[in-house]
């Protein structure tokens, strides 16, 4: 054995071993005071990588609930307001049915009700006009936005409410000109006039003292005006039921497509519609023969009923509640989607989170053993230090 009073080996093992243990101590109080297995890079760099992006989703699945909840809310208030609309519009078909009694309304007992109906299509467009969420307009057609309901881009939910220039006011619903008051034409000017010729079974339909609308050189047959009922053979067909499409250009398509309605209504073929210079005509298919009955010539033979102001109203108000309810129905459905979301954000948060933690939160019950084990280390280690630092005082004896 070499006996050195210059290198004491054992004193050198001792110390580096305490300094290896007091640092797995220093590392374990940290853990334990901070509740984190990684606080900083060095601990675990992948887990800290991982931990980071998770983290990221974390925070971003939360902000997306609160978002989501925004678009409830924005969705409840445009829901609540449209139902009050629908409350207007029934009050208005009910005044409209009222008003297309005539038999027993005076003209001024229609003027009364058209009154009421004028201040309800009033408030029709203050509602369309002031309902808004945080100072957004929700119900004048311009409302078409996206949430973000996730955390990353691109997870976005959508909701329109109408569309521009077809807001939940009376233009947009198509009632702004229901005036139970008047008697409807098919024109802007006149009253619908119809004549029917025995010898052909047909059916002119001509606005009178609306010269502008049809006979003009410049100006062609706009069918889509239209309304008043054909009846033949026992079944009718309201001229203003037909649902034009928008990508119709010329009337000549709109006559196509009166034709597929007339002829689905009343069970005809062909094109018994055709236009005229001065309006549209209606040829029955079937005319009747040499020596046909009464009945069977009362039957082939078409009728023409013009539509009064009431009868038109309550068609456009039909519409309108229609209009309505379809908003209405689609907003329940986003309600009932942004509901979905929010609990699936909530439970990905959950699983994100508990994720996150299994990485970097400390296991305190085995984070404590390990300190435990390091403390008496330590101890040890400085004892034994102490023991190797004094081993060199035998050599004392030598010497002396």
């Amino acid at each position: 054995m070499v006996m050195s009073v210059n290198t004491n080996i054992a004193a050198l093992n001792a110390y580096r071993n305490l300094s290896t243990t007091n640092t797995a101590m220093n590392k374990s109080l940290e853990r334990l005071s901070s509740g984190f297995r990684i606080n900083r890079a060095a601990d675990d760099a992948a887990g800290l990588a991982i931990s980071e992006g998770l983290r990221s989703q974390i925070g971003g699945l939360t902000q997306a609930v609160r978002n989501t909840q925004d678009g409830t809310s924005v969705v409840q208030t445009a829901e609540g307001a449209l139902n009050e609309s629908t409350s207007i519009l029934q009050r208005m078909r009910d005044l409209s049915v009222q008003a297309a009694n005539t038999g027993s309304l005076s003209t001024t007992a229609t003027s009364s009700i058209q009154k009421e109906i004028v201040q309800l299509k009033q408030e029709l467009d203050r509602i369309a006009k002031t309902t808004n969420f945080n100072g957004t307009n929700l119900l004048d057609g311009t409302y078409n936005t996206v949430f973000q309901v996730g955390a990353n881009a691109g997870q976005t939910i959508g909701v329109a409410i109408g569309s521009v220039g077809k807001g939940m006011d009376s233009s947009g619903l198509g009632v702004a000109g229901v005036d139970v008051s008047a008697v409807a034409a098919n024109a802007a000017a006149g009253v619908v006039t119809a004549a029917v010729s025995s010898t052909a079974g047909s059916i002119a339909i001509t606005p009178s003292g609306a010269a502008a609308d049809f006979t003009s050189a410049s100006v062609v047959v706009d069918p889509t005006r239209l309304n008043g009922t054909i009846s033949y053979q026992g079944k009718s067909f309201d001229l203003s039921s037909v649902q034009y499409s928008s990508s119709n250009t010329t009337n000549a398509q709109n006559i196509t497509q009166l034709n597929a309605a007339v002829n689905a209504a009343l069970g005809t073929t062909g094109t018994p519609f055709v236009a005229t210079a001065t309006g549209v005509k209606f040829t029955a298919p079937d005319v009747p023969a040499a020596g046909a009955t009464i009945q069977t010539l009362a039957a082939d033979a078409p009728t023409f009923t013009q539509a009064s102001g009431a009868s038109a109203a309550i068609t456009a108000i039909d519409s309108a509640i229609t209009l309505v309810s379809s908003a209405r129905a689609d907003l329940g459905a986003k309600q009932n989607r942004f509901e979905h979301t929010i609990n699936n954000l909530n439970t990905t948060i959950e699983n994100t989170t508990a994720s996150e933690s299994r990485i970097r939160d400390t296991d305190m019950a085995a984070e404590m053993t390990n300190f435990t084990r390091t403390q008496v280390l330590t101890q040890a280690g400085t004892a034994m230090l102490a023991q190797a630092n004094q081993s060199t005082q035998s050599i004392l004896k030598l010497l002396g």
